[in-house]
């Protein structure tokens, strides 16, 4: 996971959200200069209200800064920095029955802000994330989790096997979702508490990885394709495991 750095996120509905969740990472508004609507001025006040300096720009100012549609306000913001392992077992006792996501080694911060998305939706209690060779929080990642990430308990793990170990300890039983695993989602009877383990873009999930899942599962395919893009195939499993709680 790359070090976090100060970050631009951008467009309404995220700076709004940033706004709302967590004003103390948010440094500075821009908003370009002749632009007005109500729902503006609304954040703009929000924004005042929480003692952040608003500034009216030349728009390709916010062109410079944004890595797409900005409708006119983008914000700086502090590091977006995950939570330690030491955090984690400290919150542990408050997890009622715990349903973790564990993400091995993600790469693109856009299906890394989709997963967040998806996790957020399901209720799970926290993400883990390896610290090296996985997409870090960046702007990119908070934007596509569409105001997810501000809800969600999100870990920095060193060991991510190591961790995997930890859980079981604790009593969750881990899933792992694997293309070519002979038991398919369906099929299994999926036991709580519960961690769900998805690989990352191409590979998949790594061997010692695999070898600390109680279970590997296969979503089952009908089609032509052989695999889903980890964003949806975490979304699946995600919410397999919420229908059977249910």
């Amino acid at each position: 996971m790359k070090e976090p750095t100060d970050d631009w996120i951008y467009g309404a509905h995220s700076v709004r959200n940033a706004l709302e969740a967590e004003p103390g990472r948010v440094r500075r508004v821009w908003v370009a200069a002749g632009r007005r609507s109500e729902a503006l001025a609304a954040l703009i006040d929000e924004a005042r209200a929480s003692g952040i300096r608003v500034e009216s720009v030349d728009r390709r100012m916010l062109d410079r800064v944004a890595q797409g549609p900005h409708q006119g306000v983008a914000a700086q913001c502090h590091a977006v920095a995950p939570a330690t392992e030491a955090e984690l077992e400290r919150r542990w006792p408050t997890f009622e029955c715990p349903f973790i996501l564990v993400l091995d080694q993600v790469q693109d911060p856009r299906n890394l802000g989709a997963c967040l998305r998806s996790a957020e939706a399901a209720g799970v209690d926290a993400v883990l994330l390896p610290k090296r060779h996985a997409a870090g929080l960046t702007a990119a990642a908070v934007r596509t989790s569409s105001g997810a990430f501000e809800h969600l308990f999100v870990v920095a793990v060193t060991n991510l096997s190591r961790r995997l170990a930890w859980m079981k300890q604790q009593g969750v039983w881990t899933i792992g979702g694997h293309q070519d695993a002979e038991t398919t989602l369906h099929e299994l009877e999926i036991p709580s508490p519960t961690a769900v383990v998805v690989g990352g873009e191409g590979k998949g999930l790594r061997r010692l990885t695999m070898e600390h899942c109680d279970h590997l599962v296969r979503i089952p395919m009908a089609g032509a394709v052989s695999s889903l893009n980890v964003a949806v195939a975490t979304g699946i499993l995600l919410f397999e495991v919420v229908r059977t709680r249910q």
